[in-house]
């Protein structure tokens, strides 16, 4: 079982603390430890966006004018995409961004992560009294 420092809230080490190896010494699994993150990021995404198709958009039922014989181009609606006013051709619709992740997987995550910090001597401990 490792050792590491106490510090109190100036920084001077105030004494010591034994870590238990069933959460500090675990080997640490890298992968795991980034599909935790990656899995966070997403589930942080709210997924909200939406924008109205040809479809969704209000009005444009009757054909803007005859077929042939005004020499314009032939249009069928005045809510196709390539009108002012038209629907967004490939809309963003809503989505849900979630990833699971199995508990164990969480937890091994978790355990990886704090073990490698204890290894690079980048965590320490502050007795806030």
């Amino acid at each position: 079982m490792a050792n590491i420092s106490v510090f109190n809230i100036e920084g001077k080490e105030v004494g010591s603390i034994e870590l238990n190896d069933a959460v500090f010494g675990v080997n640490v699994n890298e992968h795991l430890v980034h599909m935790a993150v990656v899995a966070q990021l997403a589930n942080k995404r709210q997924g909200t966006q939406k924008a109205k198709t040809r479809s969704e958009v209000s009005g444009g039922g009757r054909k803007p004018w005859k077929q042939k014989g005004t020499g314009h181009a032939r249009q069928g609606s005045t809510r196709s995409p390539q009108w002012k006013g038209g629907g967004v051709v490939f809309a963003p619709t809503p989505r849900d961004y979630t990833i699971n992740l199995n508990k164990k997987e969480k937890r091994i995550a978790l355990k990886s992560a704090l073990t490698s910090r204890v290894l690079e001597n980048k965590f320490i401990i502050v007795l806030y009294v």
